[in-house]
């Protein structure tokens, strides 16, 4: 059957839909963690502040009771990055995702994992974690006991890469320190990880929640190879776009595809997450000329905001003393009523990340 054409307006309320962007959701954290496939983690607010601004009534106690009960975790996953995800998708998925984690490794250490005994390695940390709960500071530390001479960092990484762990949650407000412990997943889960599912199932379970997708988006969010090949496969299943740069896009029958004139609410994202990094080709919610406003040179992501469904600008909050500023920094002029519900929203969101604060103030910076 031939593509259906869609525009990339189309596909921005596509991607709102099913993101929980067009309007908040009233369901319950670790629900909307499992239909996100997860949340990007490298820091621990912006989870927090992802589900704030998708799910109706969101309180931050909401997620650290889950984390604590372990039925969410913080662990190593799509891209070799920390991501929030349910403990039965890390069950199910993190086998899955070990070729990205192994090619990971490769293309970080270069010729410095050259003759690294990864093996050796993950028998030792398991051991090590076996104890108790640690630091990397402690493991490296024990690594080096155990194998001196060799490259403590490289070690240390090999490690992160192939023995699957999760960062052990504390008291903190955003319930992470910055130098947490960890264990392992079967430690702290109860049960052993197995090989995980095959691509397939985490190719559906993308196009679900950042669909219609090619296969190199597919590729962009998950860093998995051969993702053509697996949408070949499914392709009985699927249904087909062509969009506007000519690309063919797949997608599940069912999912959501509201028309391009239906109404998006402003909104803000944190830092890193994936509704912004989930797809090669990111038009349809960040103009290709604004995309380097948003990623730094050091490859940070920063949060931003939505106006109309795309990314409008960015946005920072902080506290001084007994006051918490929210400051919008627009791309270009924004209107009188993209301002205005703006500052509400902004406002709210401020109250949310600093909820000790007595002032609570939005300032819009110029375009």
């Amino acid at each position: 059957m031939k593509p259906e054409p869609i525009s990339r307006g189309a596909l921005n309320r596509a991607l709102l839909a099913r993101q929980m962007l067009l309007e908040r959701v009233e369901t319950s954290p670790v629900e909307a963690v499992d239909r996100l496939v997860g949340l990007q983690a490298q820091q621990a607010q912006p989870p927090f502040v992802g589900l704030w601004t998708r799910l109706k009534g969101f309180e931050r106690e909401g997620l650290l009771k889950p984390l604590r009960d372990r039925g969410v975790v913080r662990a190593t996953m799509m891209r070799g990055t920390l991501h929030l995800v349910g403990a039965g998708d890390y069950g199910a998925l993190r086998g899955t995702l070990q070729p990205v984690l192994t090619a990971g490794m490769r293309a970080v250490l270069r010729d410095r994992a050259d003759g690294l005994d990864v093996p050796g390695l993950v028998e030792a940390a398991r051991t090590c974690f076996g104890e108790r709960p640690r630091t990397f500071t402690e493991l490296r530390g024990a690594l080096v006991d155990a194998f001196p001479g060799v490259d403590e960092r490289a070690m240390g990484y090999a490690v992160r890469m192939h023995l699957p762990l999760v960062v052990v949650p504390d008291d903190s407000d955003w319930g992470f320190r910055a130098d947490g412990d960890f264990a392992t997943a079967e430690d702290w889960l109860g049960k052993p990880i197995g090989g995980g599912e095959p691509a397939e199932t985490l190719v559906l379970r993308y196009l679900a929640a950042f669909g219609p997708a090619a296969a190199v988006d597919v590729q962009a969010w998950s860093g998995l190879t051969g993702m053509k090949e697996v949408l070949e496969r499914l392709r009985p299943k699927l249904v087909t776009f062509r969009d506007e740069r000519k690309r063919e896009l797949f997608d599940l029958p069912d999912a959501p595809r509201p028309a391009e004139e239906t109404a998006a609410p402003v909104r803000f994202l944190p830092g890193f997450d994936n509704a912004i990094l989930a797809h090669a080709d990111r038009s349809r919610i960040v103009a290709d000329e604004y995309r380097s406003r948003v990623t730094t040179k050091n490859l940070l992501v920063l949060p931003t905001f939505l106006v109309d469904g795309y990314v409008a600008g960015t946005w920072n909050c902080a506290r001084v003393k007994k006051a918490a500023k929210l400051t919008v920094t627009p791309f270009e002029k924004l209107s009188a009523k993209a301002k205005k519900e703006l500052g509400a929203e902004g406002k709210a969101l401020a109250k949310f990340i600093e909820p000790g604060a007595e002032s609570f103030e939005v300032a819009f910076e110029a375009a």
